[in-house]
This record gives structure tokens, C-alpha cells and sequence, in this order.
């Protein structure tokens, strides 16, 4: 079934406020020196959020497709695949 517009606003949403508090995170803990309760607590929930954001990049990687023109101009869609870590 697919997503309605709202559907995909509330992810998106989503997504980006689970990477601006995974941003305030690292700072946080890059910048000051909370106790080791409130630090773990912190690395936790960062971790946690890191999960979120990648589970919603790796589902949107698969969804996009690169453009190709060919030399008559000619426009087609392919699925994009991502190169290998292994072939950097």
C-alpha cells in the first residue's frame, strides 16, 4: 500500500528531528562533561536515534532511481545501486 502525503511528512519529520537531537547529542557530549549516568543515558539514546536514521536511509536508498539520458536524448529510469564499501 502506498504512502500518503501526510504519511511521508510525518517520516520525514521524523527523520529530521531524530537528527537534529542526534546532532545535539554528540555535541553534548563533545562540548561538556556530563556525569557518567547522564553521559550513558545520552550514548544510549544517541544510539538509538543513529538505528532510526539509518533504518529510513537505507528504506529511501532503495526507493531512488538515477536518471540516464542516452546520446538521442532519450530519458530512462534505472534503480541506483550503491557501490560496495569494498570497491572504495
Amino acid at each position: 500500500m502506498p504512502e500518503n502525503s501526510s504519511e511521508k511528512k510525518s517520516k520525514q519529520l521524523n527523520f529530521e528531528k531524530a537528527l537534529k537531537r542526534l546532532e545535539e547529542i554528540v555535541q553534548e557530549l563533545e562540548e561538556g562533561n556530563p556525569p557518567l549516568q547522564k553521559a550513558l543515558a545520552l550514548f544510549q539514546e544517541g544510539k538509538n536515534l543513529g538505528r532510526l536514521c539509518n533504518k529510513e536511509l537505507t528504506g529511501l536508498e532503495q526507493k531512488v532511481q538515477k536518471i540516464l539520458e542516452d546520446e538521442e536524448g532519450n530519458i530512462t529510469l534505472e534503480d541506483f545501486k550503491p557501490k560496495d564499501d569494498s570497491d572504495r
